[in-house]
């Protein structure tokens, strides 16, 4: 599984191991170079002091501790030594002034000669030891540096672990939550990389809420509803069951087809009202043209209205009346609003559907010669199973709350 903290620690440690290599072989080479500088001063030094004492001729020289290994080696102009402190190394009587590199069976020397008045003085030394002594100097320029490394990594992982805990207290806070514990998580003092995180949980968290409390209450009611034609479809089956003839067993099932036509009706809409619901999946988006989806929806319910002897049609059909919808959704809506119009409207009565624009953009009305809903019930009718007192007309409640869902 990936892993925030170790994607930090390996990245961030190898950054550091991998820049504190560049430094370290940076100061091992820089310390080399100085410590070689050091010795090339030492060389010219000493060549100095050795011509001094040629010039007063003093015949005895003062030359390096033992522990120092140099060639000294001082000549007069016609090629007289003077004197040389190293048998088996000789250096070459005709070099130049300066610093210069010398090859012998023992290995490369660094030589330095100085020329002045007839007389040369030339001081060498090995390159292996020189070479040995910058390499220890190096390093123990570098010790600090590579014991600082370890203490460097130490912090970078204490850095990672302190910097992620407020996301792994959002964690924990998150699964101490049961699916009733819908209260927003605090977030006063997280860090700014956390708190957008916590911050759209904490919106989120509302509508889940809502959700929740939605999904309880359909199940309630649902269950609430679908109890009773249930009870009635059982008894009339008794009924039918317990029949003394061929007629009342024909009446009795007569009544059982009208009771599950009724629940069937009811599932559907209980199925379409959920399907409708805000809060469930995002419904598809497509061109819908409404008036031709206002034809489609009069014309499934043309023979309904024949039945009842109502009067229904397409009073109005403008040109180009597009929307972005679900057109399921949107046949649905309108099925459900021309079926209640149909249903209440008396025999001899009038159901005009119009999909027209205006000023503020498409519009689809269902103008019925019905009873009407009195000012009073005009909130509660979109309330789920709510059927007005009185109301003859079979329902189940659902159409207009599912008209509200969908739109």
């Amino acid at each position: 599984m990936k892993s925030i903290r170790r994607e930090l620690l390996v990245t961030l440690l190898g950054a550091v191991m991998v820049a504190g290599s560049i430094a370290a072989v940076a100061v091992y080479y820089n310390a080399r170079s100085e410590f070689g500088e050091l010795l090339d001063y030492q060389l010219h030094q000493m060549a100095l002091s050795l011509r001094d004492e040629t010039f007063q001729n003093r015949g005895v020289f003062e030359l390096p501790p033992s522990g120092f290994d140099y060639a000294i080696q001082i000549s007069s102009d016609n090629g007289v030594t003077i004197h040389y402190s190293r048998s088996r190394v000789r250096l070459p009587p005709d070099a130049r002034s300066g610093f210069a590199t010398m090859h012998s069976p023992e290995g490369p020397w660094r030589m330095y000669t100085l020329q002045q008045r007839g007389v040369s003085v030339q001081v060498a030394q090995p390159m292996s030891v020189r070479n040995s002594l910058a390499a220890r100097a190096a390093l123990r320029t570098m010790a600090p540096f590579l014991l600082l490394l370890p203490v460097l990594a130490l912090f970078v992982w204490f850095a990672v672990t302190r910097g992620l805990r407020p996301l792994e207290s959002v964690a924990r806070a998150v699964q101490a939550r049961s699916p009733a514990a819908l209260d927003p998580l605090p977030h006063e003092s997280l860090p700014a990389e956390i708190k957008p995180v916590v911050l759209a949980l904490n919106e989120l968290l509302p509508r889940l809420s809502h959700a929740l409390a939605t999904q309880r209450a359909f199940v309630a009611d649902a269950a609430h509803e679908l109890r009773t034609p249930l009870t009635a479809l059982r008894l009339q089956l008794q009924l039918a069951e317990r029949a003394r003839d061929e007629r009342e067993r024909a009446a009795a099932f007569d009544t059982l087809r009208e009771g599950l036509v009724r629940a069937t009706h009811l599932v559907e809409q209980l199925l379409t009202l959920a399907r409708a619901d805000p809060g469930a999946a995002k419904p598809n988006s497509e061109r819908v043209e409404l008036g031709e989806l206002a034809a489609e929806v009069v014309g499934a319910h043309a023979a309904l209205a024949s039945s009842k002897g109502v009067d229904l049609g397409l009073a109005r059909r403008d040109a180009d009346l597009v929307v972005n919808g679900d057109r399921d959704a949107l046949r649905t809506l309108l099925s459900n609003l021309v079926d209640n119009a149909v249903r209440y409207t008396p025999a001899g009565g009038k159901v005009d559907v119009y999909a027209r624009g205006d000023a503020s953009g498409p519009l689809i009305e269902v103008v019925d010669t019905g009873p009407g809903i009195p000012p009073e019930e005009r909130e509660r009718v979109f309330d789920r199973f709510y059927r007005r007192a009185g109301s003859e007309t079979p329902g189940s409640g659902l159409g207009l709350a599912i008209v509200r869902s969908i739109a």
